[in-house]
């Protein structure tokens, strides 16, 4: 089941939740409201969850862990501004504060808050910033392989690069698949999860396969973080954080670990062969590593 709640971010941008998931039964729930409204909520009801995927991800990314989350929560994936089946106007802000802007309309638009925001690489770090804006919309918060220092001008430039080299438009999806998962020149070596990650980024177009976002999009929203370290607005996140990674991924253990001092209430764990997208390289190790943290936010 994927159940699709349109949303209004920053500047009227039409944004697309989802549900991949029925949530769970509470004393409230009095039958299964029209597609595109969102559920009342009130006392009694089960606590949200929000899922952010990273540059170029999609809200589908997450539904696996939104399926086992549903559970025990009200568990939306959000594709964010310019990703996914959300709107991607040529002429839209895709700033740091359009990002934020958008996931606090959609935590209110939903009435979610306070959630619990799980966010993957800019997703994470989308999730932070809010977290340290709007305290009271973020009773938990799980970053997921996200650095806080700043990346610098020669990171957007091999970004740049990255983007130019792809074979696009590709002929099949097998071929989107073997070119993400082996002879892409960033995978040291073969990777069928990261293959399978970015075949659902891609659509179907008159001359073959092409990415559902617009890789201009991409670079502008980069740009908006890579330049900047991001340690002052961690140090203002008051809630209960965990920072996870993996043992392969972009984000290094003494990072990780400064990044845990630095958080308040911050919390570090790890998942082994996992890299960058550790929910979706190992998904039974990534909820063996997020559960019991989530079952701890659950008597605050």
């Amino acid at each position: 089941m994927a159940r699709r709640i349109d949303v209004t971010g920053a500047g009227g941008v039409r944004l697309a939740a989802w549900e991949f998931g029925d949530p769970p039964k509470t004393d409230r729930t009095h039958g299964t409201p029209p597609a595109g409204t969102p559920p009342a909520t009130g006392a009694g009801d089960p606590p949200g969850v929000l899922l952010l995927h990273g540059l170029m991800g999609r809200a589908s990314h997450w539904a696996p862990t939104a399926r086992w989350l549903s559970a025990r929560h009200r568990a939306v994936a959000l594709d964010q501004r310019g990703h996914g089946r959300s709107d991607k106007p040529p002429r839209a802000s895709y700033t740091r504060e359009a990002y934020v802007e958008d996931v606090e309309a959609a935590l209110e638009q939903l009435g979610l808050g306070p959630a619990v925001l799980i966010g993957h690489a800019m997703g994470a770090l989308t999730a932070w910033q809010l977290a340290a804006k709007r305290p009271d919309l973020v009773r938990g918060l799980i970053i997921c392989d996200m650095r806080a220092s700043a990346l610098g001008s020669a990171s957007q430039h091999t970004w740049t690069e990255w983007f130019r080299a792809w074979p696009a438009p590709f002929a099949t999806l097998a071929d989107v698949r073997k070119w993400f998962g082996e002879d892409d020149p960033w995978v040291e070596r073969p990777n069928p999860a990261r293959g399978e990650f970015y075949a659902e980024v891609m659509a179907e177009s008159p001359d073959g396969w092409r990415p559902v976002f617009e890789p201009e999009q991409m670079l502008r929203s980069r740009e908006t973080w890579v330049y900047d370290a991001h340690w002052e607005e961690l140090a203002q996140v008051r809630c209960p954080t965990l920072v996870v990674r993996g043992l392969d991924g972009e984000l290094g253990r003494a990072e990780a670990q400064e990044m845990v001092r630095v958080l308040p209430r911050g919390q570090y764990a790890e998942v082994a062969d996992a890299g960058h997208l550790v929910h979706y390289d190992q998904p039974e190790a990534w909820r063996a590593a997020i559960e019991p943290f989530l079952n701890t936010l659950r008597d605050l």
